[in-house]
Protein backbone atom coordinates (compact mmCIF):
# COMPACT_ATOMS: atom_id res chain seq x y z
CA UNK A 1 0.00 0.00 0.00
CA UNK A 2 1.22 3.48 -0.88
CA UNK A 3 0.55 6.17 1.72
CA UNK A 4 0.14 9.77 0.58
CA UNK A 5 0.59 13.14 2.20
CA UNK A 6 3.23 14.39 4.63
CA UNK A 7 2.53 16.03 7.97
CA UNK A 8 1.16 19.57 7.52
CA UNK A 9 3.66 22.40 7.41
CA UNK A 10 3.45 23.90 10.89
CA UNK A 11 4.82 27.21 9.62
CA UNK A 12 1.72 27.74 7.45
CA UNK A 13 -1.73 28.91 8.70
CA UNK A 14 -3.94 26.03 9.82
CA UNK A 15 -7.71 25.73 9.68
CA UNK A 16 -10.52 23.54 10.90
CA UNK A 17 -12.28 21.80 8.04
CA UNK A 18 -16.00 21.12 7.83
CA UNK A 19 -16.80 18.33 5.39
CA UNK A 20 -20.48 18.85 4.55
CA UNK A 21 -21.73 15.66 2.96
CA UNK A 22 -24.90 14.53 1.24
CA UNK A 23 -26.06 11.43 -0.62
CA UNK A 24 -25.12 12.34 -4.18
CA UNK A 25 -26.43 12.83 -7.67
CA UNK A 26 -25.69 11.85 -11.27
CA UNK A 27 -23.45 14.20 -13.24
CA UNK A 28 -26.25 14.71 -15.78
CA UNK A 29 -29.59 13.29 -16.81
CA UNK A 30 -28.08 11.03 -19.47
CA UNK A 31 -28.85 7.34 -19.05
CA UNK A 32 -25.13 6.55 -18.90
CA UNK A 33 -24.45 9.00 -16.07
CA UNK A 34 -27.51 7.82 -14.16
CA UNK A 35 -26.43 4.20 -14.60
CA UNK A 36 -22.96 4.94 -13.21
CA UNK A 37 -24.47 6.74 -10.24
CA UNK A 38 -26.97 3.99 -9.50
CA UNK A 39 -24.29 1.31 -9.79
CA UNK A 40 -22.11 3.04 -7.20
CA UNK A 41 -25.07 3.70 -4.91
CA UNK A 42 -26.68 0.27 -5.15
CA UNK A 43 -23.36 -1.56 -4.86
CA UNK A 44 -22.90 -0.25 -1.33
CA UNK A 45 -23.41 -3.15 1.13
CA UNK A 46 -24.70 -0.63 3.68
CA UNK A 47 -27.58 0.19 1.32
CA UNK A 48 -28.34 -3.32 0.11
CA UNK A 49 -27.60 -6.09 2.59
CA UNK A 50 -28.39 -8.96 0.20
CA UNK A 51 -25.50 -11.48 -0.13
CA UNK A 52 -22.98 -9.98 -2.52
CA UNK A 53 -22.92 -12.58 -5.30
CA UNK A 54 -26.70 -12.80 -5.48
CA UNK A 55 -27.04 -9.02 -5.42
CA UNK A 56 -24.35 -8.58 -8.11
CA UNK A 57 -26.35 -10.82 -10.42
CA UNK A 58 -29.61 -8.97 -9.70
CA UNK A 59 -28.04 -5.52 -9.97
CA UNK A 60 -26.09 -6.06 -13.16
CA UNK A 61 -28.43 -8.54 -14.79
CA UNK A 62 -31.74 -6.80 -14.13
CA UNK A 63 -31.78 -3.46 -12.30
CA UNK A 64 -29.06 -1.63 -14.24
CA UNK A 65 -30.67 -2.72 -17.49
CA UNK A 66 -34.07 -1.25 -16.60
CA UNK A 67 -33.90 1.39 -13.89
CA UNK A 68 -31.39 3.92 -15.35
CA UNK A 69 -33.73 4.99 -18.17
CA UNK A 70 -36.65 5.42 -15.77
CA UNK A 71 -34.54 7.32 -13.24
CA UNK A 72 -33.05 9.52 -15.98
CA UNK A 73 -36.57 10.53 -17.04
CA UNK A 74 -37.39 11.46 -13.44
CA UNK A 75 -34.17 13.47 -13.06
CA UNK A 76 -35.01 15.45 -16.21
CA UNK A 77 -38.17 16.68 -14.47
CA UNK A 78 -36.19 18.31 -11.65
CA UNK A 79 -32.93 19.30 -13.39
CA UNK A 80 -32.37 23.04 -13.69
CA UNK A 81 -29.96 25.42 -15.40
CA UNK A 82 -27.86 25.10 -12.23
CA UNK A 83 -27.85 21.33 -12.56
CA UNK A 84 -28.89 18.87 -9.87
CA UNK A 85 -31.04 20.47 -7.13
CA UNK A 86 -29.41 18.34 -4.45
CA UNK A 87 -25.94 19.46 -5.48
CA UNK A 88 -26.56 23.19 -5.88
CA UNK A 89 -28.63 23.39 -2.67
CA UNK A 90 -25.89 21.58 -0.74
CA UNK A 91 -23.22 23.83 -2.23
CA UNK A 92 -25.26 26.91 -1.32
CA UNK A 93 -25.58 25.63 2.24
CA UNK A 94 -21.81 25.12 2.40
CA UNK A 95 -21.06 28.60 1.10
CA UNK A 96 -23.33 30.28 3.64
CA UNK A 97 -22.11 28.04 6.45
CA UNK A 98 -18.57 29.11 5.62
CA UNK A 99 -19.58 32.73 6.04
CA UNK A 100 -21.45 32.32 9.32
CA UNK A 101 -18.84 30.09 10.96
CA UNK A 102 -16.05 32.42 9.91
CA UNK A 103 -17.93 35.31 11.53
CA UNK A 104 -18.98 33.37 14.63
CA UNK A 105 -15.64 31.79 15.58
CA UNK A 106 -12.06 32.83 16.07
CA UNK A 107 -10.86 29.62 14.41
CA UNK A 108 -10.13 29.73 10.65
CA UNK A 109 -12.78 27.57 8.99
CA UNK A 110 -13.00 25.89 5.59
CA UNK A 111 -16.33 24.31 4.58
CA UNK A 112 -16.18 21.84 1.70
CA UNK A 113 -19.00 19.92 -0.02
CA UNK A 114 -18.72 16.20 -0.73
CA UNK A 115 -21.12 13.52 -1.96
CA UNK A 116 -21.16 9.92 -0.81
CA UNK A 117 -21.85 8.80 -4.38
CA UNK A 118 -20.90 10.74 -7.50
CA UNK A 119 -19.12 14.08 -7.61
CA UNK A 120 -17.64 15.94 -5.82
CA UNK A 121 -16.48 12.80 -4.06
CA UNK A 122 -15.55 12.40 -0.41
CA UNK A 123 -11.99 11.69 -1.50
CA UNK A 124 -11.88 15.00 -3.39
CA UNK A 125 -13.39 16.88 -0.44
CA UNK A 126 -10.87 15.48 2.01
CA UNK A 127 -8.00 16.23 -0.35
CA UNK A 128 -9.23 19.81 -0.72
CA UNK A 129 -9.20 20.20 3.05
CA UNK A 130 -5.73 18.70 3.25
CA UNK A 131 -4.48 21.21 0.67
CA UNK A 132 -5.96 23.97 2.84
CA UNK A 133 -3.96 22.69 5.84
CA UNK A 134 -6.98 21.48 7.78
CA UNK A 135 -5.46 19.80 10.82
CA UNK A 136 -8.87 19.10 12.31
CA UNK A 137 -11.94 18.00 10.38
CA UNK A 138 -15.59 17.88 11.44
CA UNK A 139 -17.78 15.69 9.25
CA UNK A 140 -21.35 16.98 9.04
CA UNK A 141 -23.60 14.69 6.99
CA UNK A 142 -26.89 16.34 6.03
CA UNK A 143 -28.79 13.41 7.52
CA UNK A 144 -30.65 14.61 10.62
CA UNK A 145 -31.65 11.04 11.47
CA UNK A 146 -28.95 8.37 11.73
CA UNK A 147 -29.09 5.26 9.58
CA UNK A 148 -26.47 2.70 8.71
CA UNK A 149 -27.57 3.14 5.09
CA UNK A 150 -26.56 6.82 5.04
CA UNK A 151 -24.55 8.09 8.00
CA UNK A 152 -22.55 4.92 8.58
CA UNK A 153 -21.90 4.55 4.86
CA UNK A 154 -20.42 8.06 4.85
CA UNK A 155 -18.14 7.07 7.73
CA UNK A 156 -17.11 3.93 5.81
CA UNK A 157 -16.01 5.98 2.82
CA UNK A 158 -14.14 8.52 4.92
CA UNK A 159 -12.34 5.67 6.67
CA UNK A 160 -11.49 4.07 3.33
CA UNK A 161 -9.97 7.28 2.03
CA UNK A 162 -8.04 8.11 5.19
CA UNK A 163 -6.64 4.59 5.29
CA UNK A 164 -4.28 5.72 2.54
CA UNK A 165 -3.13 8.94 4.23
CA UNK A 166 0.22 8.93 5.98
CA UNK A 167 -0.69 11.80 8.34
CA UNK A 168 -4.23 11.85 9.75
CA UNK A 169 -6.07 14.95 10.99
CA UNK A 170 -8.08 14.97 14.19
CA UNK A 171 -11.56 13.91 13.25
CA UNK A 172 -15.04 14.46 14.67
CA UNK A 173 -18.18 12.99 13.19
CA UNK A 174 -21.66 14.43 13.77
CA UNK A 175 -23.78 11.32 13.39
CA UNK A 176 -27.24 12.86 13.88
CA UNK A 177 -29.20 15.89 15.09
CA UNK A 178 -32.74 14.52 14.89
CA UNK A 179 -33.83 16.02 18.22
CA UNK A 180 -31.73 19.18 18.22
CA UNK A 181 -33.87 22.14 19.34
CA UNK A 182 -32.13 24.25 16.69
CA UNK A 183 -33.23 21.84 13.98
CA UNK A 184 -36.76 21.30 15.29
CA UNK A 185 -37.43 25.02 15.85
CA UNK A 186 -36.13 25.88 12.39
CA UNK A 187 -38.43 23.31 10.79
CA UNK A 188 -41.38 24.62 12.80
CA UNK A 189 -40.64 28.23 11.88
CA UNK A 190 -40.43 27.33 8.19
CA UNK A 191 -43.78 25.53 8.23
CA UNK A 192 -45.47 28.26 10.25
CA UNK A 193 -44.18 30.87 7.80
CA UNK A 194 -45.57 28.84 4.91
CA UNK A 195 -48.95 28.59 6.60
CA UNK A 196 -49.04 32.31 7.34
CA UNK A 197 -48.83 32.92 3.60
CA UNK A 198 -50.84 29.96 2.28
CA UNK A 199 -53.18 28.99 5.10
CA UNK A 200 -53.18 25.87 7.28
CA UNK A 201 -54.28 22.52 5.79
CA UNK A 202 -56.67 19.91 7.13
CA UNK A 203 -53.73 17.57 7.70
CA UNK A 204 -49.95 17.74 7.67
CA UNK A 205 -48.03 14.65 6.55
CA UNK A 206 -44.39 14.35 7.65
CA UNK A 207 -42.76 12.06 5.12
CA UNK A 208 -39.33 10.49 5.67
CA UNK A 209 -37.27 8.31 3.37
CA UNK A 210 -37.88 4.67 4.19
CA UNK A 211 -35.58 1.75 4.92
CA UNK A 212 -36.39 -1.97 4.96
CA UNK A 213 -38.14 -3.06 8.16
CA UNK A 214 -35.52 -5.79 8.54
CA UNK A 215 -32.79 -3.16 8.99
CA UNK A 216 -34.67 -1.67 11.93
CA UNK A 217 -35.28 -5.15 13.34
CA UNK A 218 -31.49 -5.65 13.33
CA UNK A 219 -30.94 -2.48 15.35
CA UNK A 220 -30.91 0.50 12.98
CA UNK A 221 -32.30 3.45 15.04
CA UNK A 222 -33.49 5.39 11.99
CA UNK A 223 -37.22 4.75 12.38
CA UNK A 224 -37.20 5.66 16.06
CA UNK A 225 -35.34 8.89 15.35
CA UNK A 226 -37.80 9.81 12.59
CA UNK A 227 -40.73 9.30 14.97
CA UNK A 228 -39.01 11.46 17.59
CA UNK A 229 -38.41 14.24 15.06
CA UNK A 230 -42.02 14.10 13.91
CA UNK A 231 -43.44 14.22 17.45
CA UNK A 232 -41.20 17.11 18.49
CA UNK A 233 -42.10 19.02 15.33
CA UNK A 234 -45.83 18.44 15.83
CA UNK A 235 -45.50 19.71 19.40
CA UNK A 236 -43.64 22.81 18.23
CA UNK A 237 -46.43 23.42 15.70
CA UNK A 238 -49.05 22.87 18.46
CA UNK A 239 -50.89 20.27 16.37
CA UNK A 240 -53.40 17.82 17.77
CA UNK A 241 -52.99 14.11 17.00
CA UNK A 242 -55.64 14.21 14.26
CA UNK A 243 -53.95 17.10 12.45
CA UNK A 244 -50.75 15.31 11.46
CA UNK A 245 -49.23 11.92 10.67
CA UNK A 246 -45.86 10.36 9.86
CA UNK A 247 -45.09 8.23 6.81
CA UNK A 248 -42.18 6.72 4.87
CA UNK A 249 -41.54 7.08 1.15
CA UNK A 250 -39.27 5.79 -1.64
CA UNK A 251 -39.63 2.06 -1.01
CA UNK A 252 -38.50 -0.35 -3.72
CA UNK A 253 -38.71 -4.09 -4.18
CA UNK A 254 -41.09 -6.54 -2.55
CA UNK A 255 -39.84 -6.64 1.03
CA UNK A 256 -41.59 -4.77 3.85
CA UNK A 257 -40.27 -1.27 4.55
CA UNK A 258 -41.01 1.05 7.44
CA UNK A 259 -44.71 1.82 7.64
CA UNK A 260 -47.02 3.60 7.13
CA UNK A 261 -46.18 4.22 3.48
CA UNK A 262 -46.53 7.77 2.13
CA UNK A 263 -48.36 6.84 -1.08
CA UNK A 264 -50.85 4.56 0.68
CA UNK A 265 -51.52 7.16 3.38
CA UNK A 266 -52.29 9.84 0.81
CA UNK A 267 -54.54 7.53 -1.20
CA UNK A 268 -56.44 6.66 1.97
CA UNK A 269 -56.81 10.30 2.97
CA UNK A 270 -58.09 11.20 -0.47
CA UNK A 271 -60.64 8.39 -0.37
CA UNK A 272 -61.75 9.43 3.13
CA UNK A 273 -62.53 12.94 1.95
CA UNK A 274 -59.61 14.84 3.47
CA UNK A 275 -59.77 18.09 1.55
CA UNK A 276 -56.42 19.77 1.87
CA UNK A 277 -53.06 18.22 2.68
CA UNK A 278 -49.58 19.68 3.11
CA UNK A 279 -46.53 17.41 3.01
CA UNK A 280 -43.14 18.26 4.54
CA UNK A 281 -40.00 16.11 4.51
CA UNK A 282 -38.01 16.74 7.73
CA UNK A 283 -35.36 14.18 6.81
CA UNK A 284 -34.34 16.06 3.65
CA UNK A 285 -32.49 19.31 4.52
CA UNK A 286 -32.01 19.98 0.79
CA UNK A 287 -34.58 19.50 -1.95
CA UNK A 288 -33.84 16.71 -4.39
CA UNK A 289 -35.49 14.17 -6.68
CA UNK A 290 -37.30 12.50 -3.78
CA UNK A 291 -38.91 15.73 -2.60
CA UNK A 292 -39.49 17.66 -5.83
CA UNK A 293 -40.65 14.83 -8.08
CA UNK A 294 -41.75 11.99 -5.80
CA UNK A 295 -43.50 14.13 -3.18
CA UNK A 296 -44.23 17.26 -5.19
CA UNK A 297 -45.69 15.48 -8.23
CA UNK A 298 -46.13 11.71 -7.98
CA UNK A 299 -47.74 11.60 -4.54
CA UNK A 300 -49.78 14.72 -5.27
CA UNK A 301 -51.40 12.81 -8.12
CA UNK A 302 -52.14 9.84 -5.85
CA UNK A 303 -53.96 12.08 -3.39
CA UNK A 304 -55.95 14.06 -5.94
CA UNK A 305 -56.92 11.00 -7.98
CA UNK A 306 -58.21 9.34 -4.79
CA UNK A 307 -60.54 12.28 -4.12
CA UNK A 308 -58.42 14.87 -2.33
CA UNK A 309 -59.08 18.53 -3.14
CA UNK A 310 -55.80 20.39 -2.60
CA UNK A 311 -52.20 19.27 -2.10
CA UNK A 312 -49.02 21.23 -1.42
CA UNK A 313 -45.42 20.29 -0.80
CA UNK A 314 -43.64 22.54 1.71
CA UNK A 315 -40.05 23.01 0.44
CA UNK A 316 -37.03 21.81 2.39
CA UNK A 317 -34.98 24.25 4.44
CA UNK A 318 -32.27 24.44 1.76
CA UNK A 319 -29.98 27.46 2.22
CA UNK A 320 -32.46 29.62 4.13
CA UNK A 321 -30.90 31.90 6.73
CA UNK A 322 -32.66 30.09 9.58
CA UNK A 323 -31.33 26.73 8.39
CA UNK A 324 -27.80 28.10 8.15
CA UNK A 325 -28.07 29.55 11.65
CA UNK A 326 -29.22 26.16 12.99
CA UNK A 327 -26.38 24.29 11.27
CA UNK A 328 -23.92 26.90 12.52
CA UNK A 329 -24.98 26.28 16.11
CA UNK A 330 -24.85 22.51 15.61
CA UNK A 331 -21.35 22.70 14.10
CA UNK A 332 -20.06 25.11 16.76
CA UNK A 333 -20.83 22.61 19.49
CA UNK A 334 -18.24 20.32 17.90
CA UNK A 335 -15.49 22.87 17.31
CA UNK A 336 -12.26 22.60 19.27
CA UNK A 337 -11.45 25.46 21.63
CA UNK A 338 -7.85 25.74 20.55
CA UNK A 339 -5.64 25.01 17.58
Amino acid sequence: MQFSGPEPDRTLPACTGILLTNLGTPDSTSVGDVRRYLKEFLSDPRVIETPRLLWWLILNGVILRIRPARSAAAYRKVWTDQGSPLLFHTQAIAQKLQQTLTTATATPISVVTAMRYGQPSIADGLEQLRQQNARRIIVLPLYPQYSATTTASTFDEISRVLRNWRWLPELRFINHYFDSPDYINTLAKSIKSYWQEQGQPDKLLLSFHGIPQSYQDKGDPYGRECHTTAKLLAQALELTDDQWAISFQSRVGTQVWLKPYTDETLKQWGAEGVGRVDVACPGFPADCLETIEEIGEENRDYFLEAGGKAYRYIPSLNSSDDHIDALTRIAKRHLWNDM
